[in-house]
């Protein structure tokens, strides 16, 4: 018989501390939590990266069969790349006064300069649950993408993305070879590749 899955009510938050506020925010929390064997663990101590809730969007033009990706610099990846430049979905962080949607639309306006036919959640996963709260909510919007080119981005956020417009497939092998290694971006792409032709006939 298999057991009721474990649920938030089965961890008891002892304390949360912040132990670091810049850019971002680092607390540090102490809990115990129920075990699978049964019981209560000790008493566990962990940092925890706040670095809020973001938005991914897949920008894509089913008559074309194209993908819209935007290139910038992410200075954190600086030391385990042959590049920190990253070819990547539109992505942004979710402002306690936005819903992820309104988040999404605005991205994809400031960092490609589109608007979307239609746009709508696919899916939402946690990019690094062992050590970061951050939950993305992920995007299928549906652009014309003739309209797509250029620079963009905000200046007094130190923005400089590169606009690009890449088919499905195109896209898609650099995911296979190595060259596309954002992992929200992957997970997008990959959504697409198996759902593409559902979106085809959508749009016809």
């Amino acid at each position: 018989m298999t057991k009721a899955k474990h649920s938030v009510d089965d961890v008891e938050l002892m304390s949360k501390k912040v132990c670091y506020q810049g850019f971002f925010q680092v607390d540090e929390l102490t809990f115990k939590h129920k075990l699978f064997a049964g019981g209560w663990s000790a008493v566990v101590k962990r940092e925890v990266l706040e670095r809020g809730h973001a938005v991914v969007v897949l920008a894509y033009d089913p008559r074309l069969d194209e993908v819209v990706l935007v290139e910038q610099i992410r200075i954190p990846v600086l030391a385990a790349s042959s590049s920190p430049w990253l070819l990547e979905l539109v992505a942004g962080m979710i402002d306690t006064d936005e819903s992820s949607i309104e988040v999404a639309k605005r991205e994809l306006m400031e960092e490609a300069g589109l608007e979307a036919r239609r746009i709508e959640k696919i899916q939402h996963f946690f990019p690094s649950p062992g050590g970061c709260t951050e939950r993305v909510d992920l995007y299928f919007a549906e652009v014309d993408a003739t309209k797509a080119c250029g620079l963009h981005g905000l200046k007094d956020e130190q923005e400089d993305i590169r606009v690009h417009v890449l088919s499905r497939i195109n896209a898609y092998n650099k995911v296979v070879s190595g060259d596309i290694v954002s992992a929200p971006t992957i997970i997008g792409l990959q959504w697409l590749m198996m759902h593409y032709q559902d979106l085809l006939k959508r749009s016809s």
